[in-house]
């Protein structure tokens, strides 16, 4: 799956709309990433950079596209579902240092094209998958791209009839003109063709319906069979856009161009109750998101997302209110907060808006509005209750202040003499027990839960007894090592504070189980 034009057409979308269809067809389907920049994860990234850090149940930290093939095919992806030219290049002068090329010059070609082959097939040595899709990040013409481009033309060779090319790519309304366009599409095309790949399949993003003229134009120029011509046109969900792929017979051509025979019907019976609920919502209710990277929504994809599986379980739309915890001051708390039914104080690393995140956890604990701290936003909450309820008042995290005399929130000891910033935090998945008769045992009816964490600071055990001796409970622990993993505020419609990464498990098919349990006490709370 390449793209052409413009970046953020969809190659992610469409490459989980394609595997979701193909798996509702009883086909076994994995996606993978590979993303053409040097960083060797997007761990360090600002997530203005490149949105959000998506973390896998190994602990790998990836392309925020791997949220979405979870979610779409309701299925785990794992650190070799995403490559990077930064792995692939320590990997190759990891080898030229060993001596394993035996004196060779190492090039681009044959050694960094045969290292990328190498991790685009290392999934199927995995697990015998009928299909793996594998995107390429950015777009056709891009300098960082053209290792990954020569690398899939030559598996072509390989793989022959085993191996397609779908190439996305724009055709732009110009409303001068009145009229869409297919010269993007086709300079998009010609730029593939000289790099030697001819794209069996073109999926044609645009805002308009494509006619029979245009695609029979498109067809002619692209050298591309009229059915392989499938128009994606702009949704307001990017839950419909499997079904308008459905419509389009995507996967059928797909199956056609492999020569794969099958009498595997589809099945979308659940994920079309989903977007029936999701467009018909009974009533509203209105969230806030509290974090510092509001202005870019891609930076809380998961928490989003979430939302809105759990709020689709139960036939509510939620309005989302995001706000930048560095506008929040103690005299605009009502102003920001009106209104609002559910608060939500999002993840995060640094100083930089953190006190708004603790006023905003201040607020929600005062006025009973439910809560939800997630990572940062449960270490703001243990912060808040031990400067206000407490009398701790210069309680803090040694992230922010490594002078406080109650240091409620701290490094990791296994962290403290760790210089590196990539790969080195708590990652992937841990275990959870759950203390009994709480709000999340009840949530998931489990004794013990495992979930993903991403984060170097954890709650300082030196200061349970105090901390835990009033209205504050600890609800789950990782019996291993002791930590706290989830704290529970008693006398409340609903306060949680979790130190891991829930969203990240949420998908369509399965509402993460404290999501749902948060938007049901929102409901609740507001009935009342």
């Amino acid at each position: 799956m390449t793209g052409g034009v413009t970046s953020s057409l969809g190659k992610g979308i469409i490459s989980a709309s394609l595997g979701k269809l193909l798996k509702s067809r009883n086909f076994s389907v994995t996606i993978q990433k590979l993303d053409p920049y040097i960083n060797v994860d997007p761990g360090t990234m600002n997530p203005y950079e490149h949105g959000e850090c998506y973390v896998t149940e190994d602990g790998a930290e990836t392309d925020l596209d791997l949220g979405h093939y979870e979610r779409f095919l309701n299925e785990y992806t794992s650190s070799e579902n995403n490559v990077t030219t930064g792995s692939i290049y320590q990997e190759v002068i990891n080898k030229e240092r060993r001596g394993d090329y035996l004196g060779k010059t190492v090039q681009i070609i044959p050694h960094i094209t045969d290292e990328i082959k190498k991790r685009i097939q290392l999934l199927s040595s995995k697990k015998n998958y009928d299909f793996i899709i594998t995107e390429i990040g950015g777009t056709v013409g891009d300098i960082e791209s053209l290792p990954y481009i020569e690398a899939v033309r030559q598996l072509k060779r390989e793989l022959k009839d085993k191996c397609i090319f779908i190439h996305l790519t724009l055709v732009p309304y110009l409303s001068a003109a009145g009229e869409l366009k297919t010269k993007p599409t086709q300079h998009s095309v010609k730029l593939l063709l000289e790099s030697g790949i001819q794209p069996d399949i073109l999926v044609c993003r645009t805002e308009r319906e494509l006619s029979e003229k245009l695609k029979n134009k498109i067809s002619l120029f692209c050298n591309v069979d009229i059915d392989s011509v499938i128009q994606c046109i702009d949704a307001d969900s990017i839950y419909k856009v499997p079904l308008l792929m459905k419509e389009e017979m995507l996967d059928l051509v797909v199956l056609k161009k492999l020569n794969v025979s099958h009498n595997n019907k589809i099945n979308l019976n659940e994920w079309t109750n989903f977007l029936n609920k999701l467009e018909n919502p009974k009533n509203n209710i209105k969230i806030a998101l509290v974090g510092k990277y509001v202005q870019l929504t891609d930076s809380y994809k998961s928490i989003i997302e979430a939302i809105t599986h759990a709020s689709t379980y139960f036939g509510v739309k939620v309005d989302l209110k995001l706000i930048n915890s560095e506008e929040i001051v103690e005299n605009n708390l009502y102003e920001k907060f009106n209104n609002v039914q559910g608060m939500i104080v999002a993840p995060g690393f640094g100083e930089r808006g953190i006190e708004g995140k603790i006023l905003s956890v201040c607020y929600s604990r005062k006025n009973n509005i439910p809560f939800f701290g997630i990572c940062l936003g449960m270490q703001c909450a243990v912060i808040e209750y031990m400067r206000n309820i407490l009398g701790k008042k210069d309680a803090s995290t040694t992230e922010i202040d490594k002078t406080t005399s109650t240091p409620v929130i701290d490094l990791m000891h296994n962290q403290k003499q760790i210089r590196e910033k990539g790969g080195s935090m708590r990652l992937g998945s841990y275990e959870c027990k759950l203390i009994e008769n709480t709000i999340v045992s009840s949530s998931y009816n489990k004794k013990i839960i495992n979930e993903r964490h991403r984060h170097r600071y954890e709650f300082n055990n030196n200061f349970r007894e105090l901390f835990f001796s009033k209205d504050m409970i600890m609800s789950g622990y990782n019996p291993k090592n002791n930590l706290v993993e989830i704290i529970e505020l008693k006398n409340h419609p609903w306060f949680v504070g979790v130190q891991f990464h829930p969203e990240y498990k949420s998908t369509v098919q399965n509402p993460h189980p404290l999501f749902i349990s948060f938007i049901n006490s929102i409901i609740k709370n507001h009935e009342k």
